[in-house]
């Protein structure tokens, strides 16, 4: 897999923290809420939040008379405020100046008087560069069955941003948006075909009412009309993981561990794109594992495996399935240390070699070849055949700020 080098991102500061760089959030501040009309972001000359008030709700390239006399701003748009201090959303100081929305209630934030221009974005990765990752991946020799949603072989990914917005990454670098409204779903899961039209599929289950949606691929990229698969009772269930085909009839089926008595179940999927009666996998002890992920075969015995880290020894395990449709003794591939790593997704094939691969995005206290690292790296580990993995590889810096990634 190619290297990418990250863009020129710099820390991205919000209220809370904006007092490093000399500038300080205020307690509500009654008198700039009430001059500044709900929807527009506000500025003023003075510390205060007095005198003429400048305000927008639209992105402004050039502030003429205003360039560089910001002293107090208020943000009461619904989306982020980036400050730049040139002109044309140029940057000449290292750090991004950023508010947030804050809605009704508005914030008063001082600062030095070094905007030039203003811009609206939906996430303060826009402030600096796309709202998506740049994703690279190699032609496969052959199609693996899942990784691939619009059929040319290249392993896809999909990112899910701070807006809600779900972006479809092709491999290619570039991303485009493919939904919107994500937000409201706290699981979401991808691994091949559900609903039985040979393109995969993606399964979300919605936060708010613990129903199970299918989300149908239409072998481009994009997604067809939500079905309903699980009607309630599903934020009983954790770890909800789109496996493969662990039952050999051609479809994917659905693995969930159960909060209350960590029982591993096996939801088969059916000839009509919905799920069977389920099937128990593990009688206990899978609330151990702080992350499931199917990754397709990792041994080369031509069946789907299960890679799951434990929460209390960051190990990580391999647990290939068997021709029965069970899982197999696991097999131990990562010593330790994989809790430094915030999550682990698998599509396939990315390193272009016919063999399924690991993919991850870095936490806090990541270190590679003994150097640390920063929270928001993409590392890939190339899958070698035999279920164990390559060392890992820091190939992109800049998958920080996201809200998933699968």
């Amino acid at each position: 897999m190619r290297s990418v080098v990250k863009r020129g991102l710099a820390s991205v500061l919000g209220l809370a923290t904006l007092g490093v760089l000399g500038v300080t959030m205020a307690a509500p501040a009654q008198a700039a809420v009430s001059d500044c009309p709900s929807g527009y972001f506000c500025a003023w000359k003075t510390d205060n939040a007095t005198g003429t008030m400048f305000k927008t709700n639209e992105s402004a390239a050039t502030l003429g008379e205003w360039n560089n006399a910001f002293r107090s701003v208020v943000n009461r748009t619904s989306q982020v405020a980036c400050l730049y201090d040139s002109e044309n959303y140029v940057r000449q100081d290292p750090v991004d100046r950023v508010v947030f929305p804050d809605g009704a209630d508005g914030y008063l934030v001082f600062g030095e008087p070094n905007t030039g221009s203003l811009k609206f974005v939906g996430t303060t990765r826009e402030c600096a560069g796309n709202a998506y990752p740049a994703w690279q991946s190699e032609t496969a020799p052959e199609a693996s069955g899942f990784g691939d949603l619009n059929g040319d072989r290249k392993a896809d990914v999909l990112v899910r941003d701070q807006a809600g917005r779900l972006w479809f990454l092709p491999g290619d670098g570039t991303g485009r948006i493919v939904g919107t409204g994500w937000n409201g779903a706290d699981a979401l899961t991808r691994h091949g075909d559900v609903s039985g039209d040979g393109r995969e599929d993606v399964i979300a289950r919605e936060k708010a009412t613990g129903k199970l949606w299918l989300h149908p691929g239409t072998g481009t990229g994009d997604f067809g009309a939500r079905v309903l698969i699980g009607t309630g009772g599903w934020n009983g269930m954790d770890r909800i993981t789109a496996f493969g085909d662990l039952t050999a009839d051609g479809r994917s089926d659905l693995l969930a561990v159960e909060k209350t008595t960590g029982k591993l179940w096996m939801y088969p999927s059916t000839p009509t794109g919905t799920l069977g009666a389920r099937v128990l996998l593990g009688t206990g002890g899978w609330n151990a594992m702080n992350a499931l992920v199917g990754a397709g075969d990792m041994n080369g015995d031509g069946h789907p495996d299960l890679i799951a880290r434990e929460a209390s020894t960051a190990k990580l395990w391999l647990y290939p399935s068997t021709a029965t449709g069970t899982l197999g003794a696991r097999v131990l591939i990562g010593s330790g240390g994989w809790n430094r790593l915030g999550s682990l997704f698998a599509v396939g094939d990315f390193s272009g070699d016919g063999r399924a691969d690991l993919a991850a995005i870095s936490g806090s206290s990541f270190v590679i070849d003994g150097v640390p690292g920063e929270q928001g790296w993409l590392v890939t580990y190339a899958g070698l055949g035999t279920g164990a993995l390559a060392a890992g590889q820091a190939v992109d810096l800049d998958w920080d700020d996201l809200n998933g990634a699968f």
